[in-house]
């Protein structure tokens, strides 16, 4: 199967991709693909320790993600995939892994970004990241948690 969703969420592994979207996609394996977290060894083991029992997870940089795609390793697993930017996820497609869909979690205010929806800011380059993934045929919605309602990306980003 591989990936059955990505999801954009600068928390990364925490209680609600734990308890209501790791169940929702049926994900056998949680992966956190990021450049900066794959070195970091105190927040890996913080993550792993939330881990879901029966589901594995890979916490890894980009470039290793390409090539575990590549490879094959994950075809025989649902994967919910798990980044910080959407930058990442382009860096991915461009690797030639493919995405059905990505789901904006939280992103962080912060500066040169503005509030686009509760929980969602972004700058204009998140935002042309954003447009970009669309352009290549993926989804993009907003979608904090599996019971609300998904909203597509132009209701809020024009």
């Amino acid at each position: 199967m591989s990936v059955v969703l990505a999801r954009i969420d600068q928390r990364l592994i925490h209680g609600i991709v734990v308890t209501q979207w790791a169940g929702a996609t049926k994900a056998k394996r949680l992966m956190v693909v990021d450049d900066e977290i794959s070195k970091d060894e105190v927040q890996k083991a913080a993550m792993r320790m939330s881990k879901p029992s029966g589901t594995g997870m890979s916490i890894i940089d980009t470039e290793k993600a390409i090539t575990n795609f590549n490879d094959g390793k994950y075809e025989n697993h649902n994967v919910f995939l798990i980044v910080r930017e959407p930058e990442t996820l382009l860096k991915l497609l461009a690797g030639g892994v493919k995405i059905p869909k990505v789901n904006i979690g939280i992103m962080f205010d912060g500066p040169g970004k503005k509030t686009v929806k509760k929980m969602v800011s972004l700058s204009e380059k998140e935002i042309s990241d954003l447009k970009e993934l669309q352009s290549q045929g993926v989804p993009v919605t907003f979608h904090f948690v599996p019971s609300e309602t998904e909203e597509p990306l132009n209701k809020y980003v024009k």
